[in-house]
């Protein structure tokens, strides 16, 4: 592995024998890292989401399913 700052950014080289999808379960998470690093959400914030993101999904999913009674 070679590990590179070139301007504004860090390189990773990684050997062709190196297992992809390790490699890529490490990239996803400093992704999120990054994406997150300036976030100001709070926790309440993240709660609030979630309830509104699942607001409904019970009803919908039993209506696509025809379980609705």
């Amino acid at each position: 592995m070679i590990v590179e700052r070139q301007n504004n950014e860090i390189l990773v080289r990684f050997s062709a024998g190196a297992k992809a999808s390790k490699i890529q379960s490490i990239l996803d998470y400093l992704r999120y890292e990054e994406l997150t690093s300036k976030s100001t959400a709070t926790k309440d914030d993240l709660t609030d989401l979630l309830k509104d993101a699942k607001k409904g999904r019970t009803d919908k999913i039993k209506k696509e399913l025809g379980l609705n009674d």
